[in-house]
């Protein structure tokens, strides 16, 4: 797998001098950076082996002005090549460097003695003793050192010798399904047109792949592929590479945004990380404080919010929240450094242990949550964003980055939990999950819910689905609304009837005086026939209101003995089946029925034949046409 190595140390240690003389490659490509004599931007260059294997090489700047530079450079390496002149010692950037390479996650690397011909042997001994003390506090400690100089080749071979025994030694761990390259240059190519570079840090780019440009979003396509030169059909994790993007111009596209595919990054303006404070910190940092962000090669103002604290002591470690003014793309475990924004200097460092910051409430004991969202165990990282997602839950694309597991792990673990109902997928299209525990408490919800509607209103047979949705579920997705109402229908919990739905126990049940005022109401329709009573002519023997009794005629039209006309007009529903009966007949011999004709059929009044007529048409039996009425042919 290829394996890239990057270079640290102070300005003017030679380390530029040192890659050209090891590879041949000048790395200082602008003519400031040769006039100046001082590296400024990133360079790049490659080693190759008498294997025939490669070795690629990113030069970052020294000068304490262009860290940002450096730490641009050093997000993608696997290993370093600390440089440190022999005439000079350890410097400044050499201790920040080093800092910044352990707050990356950087283990191993090689240290290079360089300038030795410019110190005698005495120099050079105690200063190889004082590096490997230094050293041994730090990530490089046991490393070689090696005493090298650029001008006479002394210490080349040995130098590379132990570069190809780290290179073979070194196994790099990159996710192969979610290709990321952040971007750490930005030009135009003349035939061409416009290319960005960086490191791919995991997956890889064919030529013809679809990608976009995040947090942006531009979308646009790869026309060709470079990797140290040369033109290549696909470029693999761990390669410095050239992408020749199609339909992009190069003022659309800025240094720290990041190329992948679409639908496979998730921009936000908050993210929950895992900080820890450097000891050298010279002061503590502070709850809202405003610091430099670094993530892969973007640069960004951010400001960091504790959850359980108001500041972090220099040596300490905690979990918290960083928000940003502007959205950031990143992938749980990718590596930030933060820096002071006055004086400017390395403070701070982590990871990212969710790129999709959740709303959390300082010291409400939510702090748990992101202790749980830094933890080893993958499950339990997945089941704790399944929680902090609530209703809206989780996509398996947005897993792919909240996780550090690949799409083939992620989709066996969440296999495993939908089976002991951790995890429950309630949307195929999107892939989308909700937390066991949240749709068991849903279900307890809709449980009460329905419990609490009966006890209102007890002569109702049930709720209405579409009720039933914009009452107790409003405010859930669709398809979570129909997982938690099936997975009850399934379990026999609540009974559906068509659309209404109720409790498995619930049965309409009338007090003895309600009974009583039903015969009234019920013996008063009969009598009435086609000629319904007036509705407070049918109410006056129970003394009761409309307001009082309209459960209980709301209970009638449910069981189908009442229909409403409008209003204040009720018909016995036998009576109305039979004035659709004579309709419907009078049909069979006629075209069209006049209110004449009606009157004829009925014998009704002007009170009650317009409104039954009304009732019929939007029932759809009849249609008005003019003054006259046809049957619909969908009404029989």
């Amino acid at each position: 797998m290829p394996v890239v190595m990057g270079t640290a140390g102070h300005i003017d240690h030679g380390k530029t001098t040192l890659i050209k003389a090891l590879t041949g490659i000048d790395c200082d490509r602008l003519s400031e950076e040769k006039k100046r004599g001082i590296t400024i931007e990133l360079g790049f260059a490659f080693l190759d082996f008498d294997d025939s294997t490669r070795l690629s090489v990113v030069d970052v700047p020294g000068h304490e002005r262009f860290v940002k530079n450096m730490v641009a450079g050093a997000a993608g390496i696997d290993f370093v090549l600390l440089v440190i002149a022999a005439d000079e010692g350890i410097m400044p950037q050499t201790r920040e460097h080093l800092e910044i390479c352990s707050l990356l996650g950087i283990e191993t690397g090689v240290v290079a003695l360089t300038k030795t011909d410019m110190v005698d042997e005495d120099w050079l001994e105690m200063v190889q003793e004082e590096v490997a003390s230094y050293l041994e506090q730090t990530f490089l400690a046991g490393a070689p050192i090696v005493p090298v100089s650029a001008h006479t080749e002394e210490g080349l071979d040995v130098l590379k010798g132990e570069l190809k025994k780290l290179m073979d030694e070194f196994k790099p761990t990159r996710r192969s399904d979610l290709a990321r390259l952040p971007v750490d240059r930005v030009f135009t190519m003349k035939g061409y047109g416009t290319v960005v570079t960086g490191t791919l840090i995991s997956g890889s780019f064919k030529v013809g792949d679809d990608v976009m440009l995040y947090p942006g979003g531009a979308a646009t396509k790869v026309r060709g592929l470079q990797s140290h030169g040369a033109t290549v059909e696909e470029a693999p994790a761990g390669r410095r590479t050239a992408v020749n993007l199609q339909g992009v111009e190069v003022q659309d596209i800025s240094r720290g945004e990041i190329l992948a595919r679409p639908g496979t990054m998730f921009p936000a303006t908050v993210w929950d990380i895992e900080l820890s404070m450097l000891e050298s910190s010279p002061l503590p940092l502070k709850h809202r404080k405003q610091v430099h962000f670094h993530h892969g090669s973007r640069e960004v103002m951010a400001r960091i919010h504790f959850v359980d604290r108001e500041k972090i002591l220099p040596g300490e470690q905690c979990v918290c929240q960083v928000r940003f003014d502007e959205p950031m793309a990143g992938v749980y475990g990718d590596r930030v450094v933060l820096r002071s924004f006055s004086p400017l200097r390395t403070i701070a460092g982590g990871r990212i242990i969710s790129p999709a910051g959740h709303k959390i409430k300082r010291f409400s004991g939510q702090v748990g949550a992101l202790e749980a969202l830094a933890g080893d165990d993958s499950a339990a990282v997945i089941l704790q964003q399944l929680e902090l997602a609530g209703a809206a839950g989780v996509s398996f694309a947005e897993l792919m980055t909240m996780s550090n597991l690949e799409s083939k792990a992620l989709d066996k673990e969440l296999t495993g939990m939908a089976g002991r109902q951790q995890a429950l997928m309630f949307d195929k299209d999107d892939r989308r999950f909700a937390g066991g525990a949240l749709v068991e408490r849903l279900c307890d919800s809709l449980l009460a819910f329905l419990a609490d509607f009966h006890r209102k209103d007890s002569m109702k047979p049930g709720v209405q689905r579409g009720e039933l949705a914009s009452t107790w579920g409003r405010g859930l997705p669709p398809k979570l609304f129909h997982l938690v109402l099936e997975r009850m229908v399934k379990k026999g919990e609540v009974v559906g009837e068509q659309e209404i739905l109720r409790l498995k126990g619930h049965k309409v049940s009338l007090a003895s005086d309600t009974a009583k005022v039903r015969e009234i109401i019920l013996d008063a329709y009969e009598q009435g026939g086609i000629r319904p009573p007036n509705l407070k002519d049918v109410l006056a023997p129970t003394r009761m209101s409309f307001k009082e009794a309209a459960p209980l005629f709301r209970h009638l039209q449910d069981e189908g003995v009442l229909t409403k006309i409008k209003e204040d007009m009720y018909y016995h529903t036998p009576a109305l089946e039979d004035i659709r009966s004579r309709i419907i007949t009078f049909f069979k011999e006629n075209e069209e029925m006049g209110a004449q004709d009606f009157k004829a059929l009925t014998d009704l009044s002007r009170k009650f034949a317009i409104p039954v007529l009304e009732y019929f048409d939007k029932e759809k039996l009849t249609v008005r046409v003019g003054d006259v009425r046809h049957l619909r042919k969908s009404g029989v």
